[in-house]
């Protein structure tokens, strides 16, 4: 026992003396350096050491959120007196990051500036450094450096947009912190339209719907933008440019089902009530489809659209189909946009397509016009369905979301007999309850079940699907 207690004494002793001469070395060093920085406080010292590990730890650790991301808009001094109300419908005045770039200064229409949209620069005058008039792609692309030369700091995404677009901030954010911020991303969408992909490039981010880089590649592009914009000056598109000059420096397209584009005419309900199984991430070209909603016009669509989006962005547009099988009826919901209603029996496999409401952008002489499948519209009363439109949206008591769809117009067709002639034509709304809790698992969507049904009205409640279910 004092053979072991010795041992001990002699371990301890030498921890003790290898601690004391640890503190000697490291009051030498603190000697010399007071000596050296006799005005500077002791506590500072060390504190660039600790502020640099704190501020690794908050940038790299931390999960993605709005304050990392900023917006680079592009824009005409022009078309915004008619388009600031689709940004100001998504944008959140003093937590989204970002500005908008015009093309001149703004005129007295637009001035005082409206606290409630983006604030505006106007974009660099390339003109002289490029020897040419007409710089609209540059102008565009250069945007990238300077939303990225007037705000980086503790960027993780820089993602350019058009000015008649709207962008569902939680659904970007969701997507961008699975992927780390750290690497080389250029993420966007492809056109809908095959002929637009042609024309530009398949492997371009449309910029409409905007794309998004990472803050390496968004600090490599924009060192390198001059440069690049001599290489290409003889493009005229803008998305083209852009795509090129990040092809240079090695990073492709990672395209994204949720940035829509939207290079489509008419009536796009078809294209929303149909949405891939993917967060909506981005809607572009709102001056050019017809207003989403009926008996609105394009501003107040934006803005009740977004009523939704504000509750919960998770399931906007998400297609969730159940089936009420004593009438033989389907119903397809885009939760926050549209229902449907079919008098028969209808597989998942077969609504997952759009209807076919909308026309093309440009000419297309022959199919295929899309980058997706489509099905076309019918007068068959067991194919057309009832349509209804997303009216109001309420939390209740019991945590849920309540939102109610009202019939757009009668449907005028007789019922389909084939399946017993239960006509829907007397419903009038459908009203949804969905959980308050965000849907997380896009690789599958939610089902619902019908849990009341009178002569006017129907209530479907959402669910996750159970293990085994097939929804046909």
């Amino acid at each position: 026992m004092k053979m072991g207690s010795s041992n001990c004494n002699l371990e301890v002793g030498g921890l003790c003396k290898t601690l004391l001469v640890f503190c000697m070395v490291l009051y030498f060093v603190f000697v010399a350096l007071f000596n050296q920085y006799p005005n500077c406080p002791a506590s500072e010292f060390f504190s660039p050491f600790w502020k640099t590990s704190l501020s690794n730890s908050i940038s790299n650790d931390s999960k993605t959120n709005l304050s990392h991301l900023v917006f680079g808009l592009v824009g005409s001094e022009k078309a915004w007196h008619h388009r600031k109300t689709y940004i100001e419908s998504w944008w959140r005045p003093n937590t989204t990051r970002g500005f908008l770039f015009l093309d001149k200064e703004p005129t007295a229409g637009l001035l005082p500036w409206s606290g409630a949209s983006p604030p505006y620069k106007v974009s660099d005058d390339l003109t002289k450094f490029l020897d040419k008039t007409d710089v609209t792609a540059q102008r565009i692309a250069h945007g990238v450096k300077e939303a990225f030369r007037e705000d980086h700091e503790n960027l993780r995404w820089l993602i350019m947009g058009d000015d008649d677009s709207i962008f569902f901030l939680d659904n970007i954010v969701g997507v961008l912190a699975k992927l780390d911020h750290t690497k080389y991303y250029y993420l966007g969408g492809q056109s809908e339209f095959i002929f637009s992909n042609y024309w530009y490039s398949f492997s371009q981010g449309f910029g409409g719907g905007g794309f998004m880089l990472s803050a390496p590649l968004a600090k490599a592009l924009a060192k390198d933008m001059e440069n690049c914009l001599k290489r290409y000056a003889h493009l005229k598109a803008a998305d083209l440019t852009a795509m090129s000059c990040i092809a240079d420096i090695g990073v492709s397209l990672s395209p994204l089902k949720g940035i829509h584009q939207m290079d489509l005419r008419g009536d796009v309900s078809g294209f929303l009530s149909s949405h891939p199984q993917f967060p909506l991430m981005s809607l572009h070209h709102f001056d050019i489809v017809e207003p989403i909603f009926p008996s609105m016009d394009r501003a107040e669509s934006t803005r009740h659209l977004m009523k939704a989006a504000e509750v919960d962005q998770s399931r906007m547009m998400q297609q969730t189909i159940c089936h009420n099988r004593l009438s033989n009826w389907t119903f397809s919901i885009s939760w926050g946009y549209s229902a449907h209603i079919y008098e028969r029996i209808m597989p998942r496999s077969y609504l997952q397509y759009p209807i076919e409401t909308f026309k093309t952008w440009g000419r297309s002489p022959r199919p295929p016009h899309y980058m997706f499948n489509t099905r076309r519209p019918s007068n068959d009363p067991c194919e057309a369905p009832h349509l209804f439109f997303f009216e109001s949206i309420e939390k209740t008591p019991k945590n849920e979301i309540f939102t109610s769809f009202s019939r757009a117009w009668p449907r005028g067709l007789l019922a389909c007999s084939s399946t017993g002639n239960h006509s829907a034509e007397s419903i009038s709304k459908i009203n949804v309850f969905s959980p308050a809790a965000k849907h997380s698992d896009i690789g599958r969507s939610e089902c619902c079940d019908i849990v009341g049904i009178d002569e006017t009205k129907v209530d479907v409640k959402f669910r996750e699907c159970m293990t085994d279910e097939i929804i046909a």
